[in-house]
């Protein structure tokens, strides 16, 4: 049996959904609000300590960190291979996700707080803000929130984020241009997937052009991303009109800031390629 404990909305979810979609594995779901603060349940808290989501639990056995629950479905539903035999591309897999998830997954929160749930805070008062502020265990991830909330785009945390992605889109730019149609050449891969919620949280946003519009090569990958089913079964069909409304409303909002933000970067920005995937 296989369960996954899931948020709406949530990028790293949606990693795990299109996985399994990818994988036409079957499965239960348990849904965990997060504005509701169920992440910090006692009970939740015994299956993923760290109260985020989404976690797996298979045959009683739990998983957690989305990018190694989508390579333990890999590994253990082998076909259709979402990982590279060929040790280089492996390897050159794990590049992408390790960039993912050491600079992207941030740079996406800090961009989505900025746009989004900063004004729901704004709409709480001060205990409550104060106690969703408690309630986040890790200090330098409460104090990144506390920075998105109190400055917005001009925290330097979203300047990073910025940073982030811009390094991460001329590095796919690069790679694509060098093999495409996919990250790593003919195969749709783990790489791929990992990407996905990131640059389609960008679409929703009404932020993503300022990174791609000079990028074709990110652009054609883009259009044959969005034309998977899985990709339609875990984010475009899943997503409320309600849910896409705000997104687009919300970012668009910040959307002028945070191309004069990027045009600040990159008048700085030494001439570098994406860490770890160079």
């Amino acid at each position: 049996m296989l369960t996954l404990y899931k948020a709406g909305n949530s990028i790293c979810t949606q990693k795990v959904l299109i996985t399994l979609a990818e994988k036409e594995i079957s499965y239960d779901t348990v849904n965990i609000n997060l504005f509701k603060n169920e992440q910090y349940e006692p009970a939740y808290l015994t299956i993923n300590p760290k109260g985020v989501v989404p976690s797996l639990v298979h045959d009683g056995k739990v998983v957690v960190e989305s990018t190694l629950i989508c390579e333990y479905l890999d590994e253990s539903v082998p076909e259709p291979p979402l990982v590279p035999a060929d040790p280089y591309l492996h390897a050159r897999m794990r590049l992408w996700s390790k960039a993912i998830d050491e600079g992207l997954f941030e740079a996406t929160r800090e961009l989505s707080f900025s746009a989004m749930f900063r004004e729901r805070l704004r709409g709480m008062t001060e205990e409550q803000r104060q106690r969703r502020f408690r309630n986040v265990g890790d200090p330098e991830r409460r104090a990144r929130y506390q920075s998105c909330y109190g400055l917005g785009v001009e925290s330097p945390y979203v300047f990073q984020g910025i940073a982030d992605f811009e390094k991460a889109f001329k590095a796919m730019e690069r790679d694509l241009a060098a093999q495409g149609p996919w990250l790593l050449g003919d195969a749709f891969t783990l790489a791929d997937i990992n990407l996905m919620p990131f640059v389609a949280r960008l679409e929703y946003l009404n932020l993503l052009d300022l990174w791609v519009a000079d990028r074709p090569h990110v652009q054609t990958w883009w259009r044959h991303a969005k034309a998977r089913p899985s990709f339609s079964s875990a984010i475009a069909d899943a997503l409320s009109d309600a849910e896409v409304s705000d997104m687009r409303t919300f970012g668009s909002r910040i959307r002028e800031r945070v191309g004069e933000r990027r045009a600040e970067y990159l008048s700085d920005a030494p001439e570098h390629t994406m860490a770890g995937a160079a």
